[in-house]
């Protein structure tokens, strides 16, 4: 069901979709970006496909779909995901996913729909990652719908209750799943924790009962581990950063941590979807002042989140290296855990004079799911 209240917000629909697909197949990166999702194929047959898509599904199944495969292939050893045997097919679900990459929290998650034949979802995609007409036709065309950052307080109250009625209409009246991560920005030292205002979002614009409104939503907690932590130097560079004068991303900052999370060996990759919030789970919350409920639906969220967490052996070498023990040795060989060692070498950047509170940094990235959810 279109509705013009969100045409600022919303993906593109079928209609939007050849126009969009030219205006791709035009771009000066179009050549790039098939050599790494068609390797091998003639660019001039590529563009002449691309322009005859006209549908979401199309170019989601045919270009997407591609992309995660190459993804899979390049970078990672092995992907495997567990749970979506436990929701129903037909019904609509906000998926609620801790966020360790940009891009591929999201992807990947969709790559499991393909494979188990479930619907994609619509996904998030912020304001400050919508940098030109290239990048907002392939985040538009793939399902994704704006998430407008910054702002005063004001127009932070304002976008969030449009966005929230808009998160409503998808899931309620339309009928199409959401992905949204648990928190604003990634997770850049390995706790995973919800943010309590992401609740508040959910039900801000039906907010007479949240429990029954939470319970409508369908939310669903979702855990991806990653071996080898997409961007993880980048993120221990932003701490170690941020520890002596307020950290600002430098223009480009976010498309560099696009391709490099995109690009990085990630070794083993994880997605374990976890069971629906009932009323049963949310009515006991009840009644408690509004922090109080946000708080509680948050735990319940987090406390899925980190039991269908993965640890890997680099998490537990991590662990031991930073506490000086060998606690976990049983769950890593000395093979890997050389191997780990000689990986945080490479990572330490030559600029940073205080190496030992990097390295402190870097390990925690790692071994702080271990301190945490074991």
């Amino acid at each position: 069901m279109k509705n013009p209240e969100f045409d600022d917000l919303r993906p593109y629909y079928d209609e939007e979709i050849n126009p969009a697909m030219c205006r791709i197949a035009d771009s000066e990166y179009f050549s790039a970006i098939s050599a790494f999702v068609y390797p091998g194929r003639d660019v001039e047959e590529l563009k002449k496909m691309i322009c005859q898509y006209t549908t979401i599904a199309e170019f989601q199944y045919q270009v997407m779909k591609a992309f995660d495969e190459q993804v899979i292939a390049r970078t990672i050893r092995r992907f495997s995901y567990e749970g979506l045997e436990n929701l129903n097919k037909e019904k609509s679900y906000l998926f609620v996913s801790n966020h360790r990459d940009i891009v591929l929290d999201s992807s990947l998650l969709q790559y499991a729909f393909y494979l188990s034949e479930f619907r994609t979802s619509e996904i998030t995609f912020g304001s400050n990652l919508m940098i030109s007409q290239l990048i907002i036709d392939i985040g538009k065309s793939n399902k994704m719908f704006k998430v407008i950052r910054g702002g005063n307080a004001r127009d932070f109250y304002t976008n969030s209750l449009h966005l929230s009625r808009y998160i409503y209409h998808t899931i309620i009246e339309n009928g199409e799943s959401v992905w949204i991560a648990q928190r604003n920005g990634r997770t850049k030292n390995g706790i995973d924790a919800t943010d309590q205002a992401i609740i508040k979002l959910f039900y801000m614009s039906h907010s007479d009962n949240p429990a029954k409104t939470l319970a409508a939503l369908n939310i669903v907690p979702v855990s991806i581990s990653y071996q080898w932590e997409p961007c993880d130097a980048l993120k221990a560079l932003e701490l170690y950063r941020s520890r002596t004068e307020k950290y600002i991303k430098q223009p480009g900052e976010d498309l560099h941590s696009v391709l490099t999370g995109i690009t990085q060996y990630k070794g083993d990759v994880h997605i374990t979807v976890g069971n629906p919030l009932s009323e049963n789970d949310l009515n006991p919350l009840m009644g408690l002042p509004n922090n109080q409920f946000n708080k509680g639906v948050a735990l319940l969220i987090d406390n899925q989140v980190r039991k269908n967490y993965k640890l890997t052996c680099n998490n537990y070498i991590a662990h031991d290296i930073r506490s000086q023990s060998e606690q976990y040795a049983s769950h890593y060989t000395s093979e890997e855990k050389e191997k780990f060692m000689q990986y945080c070498q490479n990572a330490l950047p030559s600029e940073i004079e205080d190496k030992k509170y990097f390295e402190d940094i870097f390990l925690g990235i790692y071994a702080n799911s271990v301190s945490i959810y074991k």
